[in-house]
């Protein structure tokens, strides 16, 4: 109600009603939100949700629900009607995401709706299967020492959470930094499934989480991640800004790629910087793309990794956000995967795919977008 005032007053009491009123009703803009999944949308308020082409996010979807279909919920249900679409038209796959999901907005922390968007891709590096003059940079496989434990096995709560370490006297220590591994005794010597030309390829394949690998026959082989040292990921471009050496506007792939071929003598302390380690194996095949977190095939452009703390492996996701030229990039996407950087509920990273195009948008993705998460609907449809 508005409050009461003498007589006389009308022009005061208007005003006052009119605050009422306004306070009522702007509550819930002042009313502070839990980062993460939030409230639904209507499909007309997610942005060119009319404008994608939903048949390029199909072949996602397809490759994830073997995976999905047994995780219970309404994903049984929903890749059934996945199967039995092979070849659907823009205008069943639109009603299928909206007649079976229901959209929720992503918070951030603080209030903010939006967050930073990177990319990432599959560096094509040169290399060979045996060690010699040029080739004489290694690549390492799982170490056979490491022990990998988990939480979860003891402690339901802290699932997905792992300790590796290694065993010195009955006892786990933490397992070699990228320091202990690179440099002094090489703990991991022999333990090499290929080996490159170039001695920051292997830093920056971790970085991407694979790799295509040329040989001198022509033929190709692929490296996928299969584990890692149990480090923090910390970024070098941030140790780079720290020094002064790079801005921080200008720090890109690229930027950090020629600070290091332009500084060889510093450049193992800048990389030592970032203790954690990837380790490879060899892939299949090189004609798919690389596997994520879900164990799918990544799909250029349409998979995404993301902070499995906030957003379930699988989810599509609507992501709103622009390229490095400008242009607007608003479209479907599955979370597919996972990355030691990509860590807070609006964050995001766009798998490019490989080649030089790839690389490009890759290498300079710095964007502020927005994400919302595609929930399954508990019955079958809307």
């Amino acid at each position: 109600m508005c409050p009461s005032v003498r007589p006389g007053r009308q022009i005061v009491r208007g005003i006052l009603c009119l605050v009422v009123v306004l306070l009522t009703v702007s509550c819930d803009f002042f009313r502070d939100r839990k980062p993460g999944i939030g409230e639904a949308v209507d499909w007309t308020d997610l942005p060119g949700w009319h404008s994608d082409d939903l048949l390029q996010s199909w072949p996602a979807m397809q490759s994830q629900c073997p995976r999905m279909a047994g995780k219970g919920g309404n994903w049984p249900v929903l890749c059934e009607r996945v199967q039995a679409m092979p070849d659907p038209t823009a205008a069943q796959l639109r009603d299928f995401y909206q007649s079976h999901f229901r959209a929720h907005r992503v918070h951030g922390k603080n209030n903010t709706r939006t967050g930073l968007i990177t990319g990432y891709y599959e560096p094509i590096l040169n290399g060979s299967l045996k060690p010699d003059s040029q080739y004489r940079y290694p690549v390492y496989g799982p170490p056979e020492d490491m022990i990998v434990v988990d939480l979860a096995e003891q402690y339901p709560s802290l699932k997905g959470m792992r300790l590796r370490g290694r065993l010195i006297d009955n006892r786990l220590v933490p397992y070699w930094s990228r320091a202990e591994i690179d440099t002094g005794d090489l703990p991991l010597q022999g333990q090499e499934i290929l080996w490159l030309d170039d001695p920051h390829d292997s830093f920056f394949a971790q970085i991407q989480g694979s790799a295509q690998v040329a040989l001198a026959d022509g033929s190709r082989v692929g490296i996928g991640y299969a584990n890692q040292n149990g480090h923090p990921y910390f970024a070098v471009g941030k140790k780079l800004v720290e020094m002064g050496e790079l801005e921080l506007a200008s720090v890109s792939l690229f930027t950090i790629r020629q600070w290091l071929r332009n500084n060889p003598a510093r450049a193992d302390s800048v990389l030592n910087a970032n203790p954690s380690y990837v380790f490879f194996e060899l892939r299949d095949s090189v004609d798919e793309g690389p596997r994520g977190s879900l164990n799918v095939p990544l799909t250029a452009g349409r998979s995404i990794a993301v902070d499995r703390n906030v957003i379930p492996l699988g989810s599509p996701v609507w992501i709103d956000t622009s390229l490095p030229d400008g242009s607007t990039y608003q479209r479907m996407m599955m979370a597919q995967d996972t990355g030691g950087a990509i860590s807070g509920p609006v964050r995001a990273d766009v798998f490019f795919g490989a080649g030089d195009n790839a690389e490009q948008l890759a290498g300079e993705m710095k964007q502020s977008g927005s994400l919302y998460v595609l929930q399954p609907l508990n019955g079958e449809s809307k």
